[in-house]
């Protein structure tokens, strides 16, 4: 049943549409998918799609964005007395954590083949997940800077560059389905080892 009557009502259902439309959009495929089986699975209607996403091209820009949400919680400031190193590995497990898991690459490979179709779309996704992430870490290198534990030119280059070495190993493995998830300790070893390796290149000297 619909819930329709607050706000809040509104939001659920959204959310419930776009759980929904995953699920769709990971079985078939953005070009096979339809609005007619996201509303069936839905138990409702075309109309009540409608009511909320114009389209379905609408409604996959919202996955879209939905899927970079948990930038947020990972690329989290310092925690209490955290030292640089330990804030630099524990940004690099939770991303690991996230980005290599099965789950979130099937979704990555089904945005990515969407985006050479249609540009914009790989554009809404960068701009809103490995851009804004990598935004997010820049800022949290600004201020070890400001608090003199590191040297750099430019924080957003040396932000990609942490990203960078933090997935680098594993990441193309990954996405060609070559080998398994990661287990703790290999996620642990990357962790400190693209800490390590940050530090080494630009910790204040």
């Amino acid at each position: 049943m619909l819930l329709t009557k607050t706000k809040l009502d509104r939001d659920q259902r959204r959310e419930l549409i776009l759980d929904v439309a995953q699920e769709v959009f990971l079985e078939e495929g953005f070009a096979n998918a339809s609005m007619s089986v996201i509303a069936a699975k839905l138990g409702g209607s075309k109309g009540t799609l409608y009511n909320y996403f114009k389209s379905k091209e609408d409604l996959f820009n919202a996955y879209v964005e939905r899927r970079c949400l948990w930038q947020d919680e990972i690329f989290a400031a310092p925690i209490g007395t955290e030292t640089p190193e330990e804030t630099l590995r524990r940004i690099a497990r939770a991303y690991l954590k996230r980005v290599l898991t099965d789950f979130n690459l099937k979704n990555f490979r089904l945005i990515t083949a969407e985006a050479e179709r249609r540009p914009e779309i790989g554009l809404a996704f960068y701009n809103a997940g490995p851009r804004r992430g990598a935004e997010r870490v820049a800022e949290l290198l600004s201020g070890m800077q400001a608090d003199g534990h590191l040297d750099l030119d430019d924080p957003l280059d040396a932000a990609h560059q942490f990203l960078g070495l933090a997935q680098n190993r594993y990441f193309k493995a990954r996405l060609c389905n070559a080998i398994p998830e990661l287990s703790e300790k290999q996620i642990e070893a990357e962790a400190k080892l693209a800490a390590k390796t940050f530090l080494r290149a630009f910790g204040k000297r």
